[in-house]
């Protein structure tokens, strides 16, 4: 397998979100990273980033072992760019190609034993993807699927539970600037740690690698959770056409 003086070598990116994060990184260390939240779209920036953060890591993409990509759920655009861009990668060079879900990966960035990760992503409407996690020793357990939710919902959720909650994702920023009140077991993610990181998706990658979990770039498929708003505006679409025929 290819890599840098014999180390796995991942590149990771993650477009579910409003957020473009793309990193590389080993087994022990994160070569470079690169993550921003702009005005540009991903199909802007994604490709431009891929090279920007192989350049910083001085990695050539012949040196790569794997590439990893975060799949959702979220931004069915996002996903689609993200994935297809990894599979492209992982085709031209033969490497595999590792799928973490996203709300996984937020997860990871909380490595505090026993307590719990509530990720919120938005899943439009005023709902969101939510799941929680459990940290448990170098790994994650999920205590609850993800499902979509209301603010309402996630709040009833948390409470039931008698551990800490840290809340993480895009939505959880918007549930507190919405005015929702946290119930006493809740905390909010720091800026730093709230929104996707590339990083986070290699480090869950790395551990898929290890265990021989990689695919082939035409078998990996996005986490969508629901469909989107386009297919279920065809269906009504389609629907009253057939009623009026």
């Amino acid at each position: 397998m290819a890599g840098i003086e014999g180390k796995m070598t991942i590149l990771a990116m993650d477009t579910a979100t409003l957020v473009s994060s793309v990193a590389v990184a080993t087994e022990e260390r994160v070569l470079a990273e690169l993550t921003a939240e702009t005005r540009f779209t991903h199909s802007e920036t994604l490709v431009p980033n891929i090279d920007e953060v192989l350049r910083l890591a001085d990695t050539k993409r012949e040196e790569l072992s794997a590439v990893a990509v975060s799949l959702g759920p979220g931004s069915f655009t996002g996903l689609r760019i993200g994935l297809a861009a990894a599979k492209a990668i992982a085709y031209a060079l033969s490497i595999p190609l590792i799928g973490v879900p996203t709300l996984e990966a937020l997860a990871a960035a909380f490595p505090s034993p026993g307590a719990l990760i509530a990720p919120l992503i938005d899943a439009q409407k005023g709902n969101a993807y939510f799941a929680l996690y459990r940290s448990e020793g170098n790994g994650l357990v999920c205590e609850k699927e993800v499902v979509v939710a209301s603010p309402q919902e996630i709040v009833d959720a948390i409470v039931e539970e008698k551990l800490p909650v840290t809340l993480a994702g895009d939505f959880a920023r918007k549930l507190v600037t919405k005015g929702v009140e946290l119930p006493g077991n809740a905390t909010l993610a720091p800026i730093t740690h709230i929104m996707p990181r590339a990083a986070l998706v290699a480090a869950r990658a790395i551990i898929r690698l290890e265990n021989g979990e990689g695919k082939s770039p035409m078998e990996l498929e996005p986490i969508y959770v629901r469909r989107s708003e386009a297919e279920v505006l065809w269906e009504k679409r389609h629907k009253e056409t057939e009623e009026k025929s």
